[in-house]
């Protein structure tokens, strides 16, 4: 069984366009493959509307540890130069450059810092 949110991130499309299409809660594998072999009138129109230019989910990863999570990407997040989980150390990371200057961002999906790296 795949939850909603898995079949959203399968077919690339928001987590709220599922629920708001009727995708259940859990759905079987054999079900997601009829979705996905003969996808809805709302599907093929989501698709064909689709420009590529902003992606509908990102992959957060931790640059210190790791750790990845799927999270629909924010209009006001900058190109980011690390990300890390909001508990570790600015230290972990390395260091910026002498003629660099370092900002965090808090916020970023459920549990990352991201780090922009700006020339000064």
């Amino acid at each position: 069984m795949i939850t909603r949110r898995e079949a959203a991130l399968r077919l690339d499309i928001p987590l709220e366009m599922a629920h708001r299409h009727g995708i259940p809660a859990k759905l079987s594998e054999a079900e997601f493959a009829e979705l996905e072999a003969n996808p809805p009138a709302w599907l093929q129109q989501s698709r064909a509307n689709r420009t590529g230019k902003k992606p509908v989910w990102v992959q957060l990863k931790c640059d210190v540890c790791g750790f990845t999570e799927a999270a629909r990407p924010k209009k006001w997040w900058p190109a980011f130069t690390y990300l890390s989980c909001d508990f570790h150390l600015a230290e972990e990371l390395p260091p910026p450059a002498p003629t660099v200057h370092r900002r965090e961002i808090d916020g970023i999906g459920s549990r990352f810092v991201g780090i922009v790296d700006e020339k000064a």
